[in-house]
């Protein structure tokens, strides 16, 4: 799919000046506000935008687009950590 975003000539030249792709530039926006939007997964932000498992985890990193994670979320993170502490570890056995 392609999108067109028309500017005016003389913020356009000033955005690239500063930006370079404008393009590019406009793609990283949408898949940040996205993944914030929680919209996107991780992996689907790489896929759009090219970027292997850890260029993707740079990317949202450096701008700031860390993985939601709440209040809810550590109640049931500490509800699973108690649920498995309570199974006794399997012993190893050597061959």
């Amino acid at each position: 799919m392609s999108v067109t975003i028309e500017l005016p000539e003389s913020i356009a030249n000033q955005l690239q000046s500063n930006w370079g792709d404008l393009s590019r530039r406009a793609l990283e926006a949408l898949a940040i506000e996205a993944y914030r939007a929680e919209l996107l997964s991780q992996p689907q932000i790489g896929e759009m935008l090219g970027l292997n498992f850890w260029e993707t985890e740079r990317f949202l990193h450096d701008r700031l687009a860390f993985l939601h994670y709440d209040e809810v979320d550590l109640q049931n993170d500490k509800l699973t950590h108690e649920r498995v502490s309570l199974i006794p570890p399997r012993s190893i056995t050597s061959f």
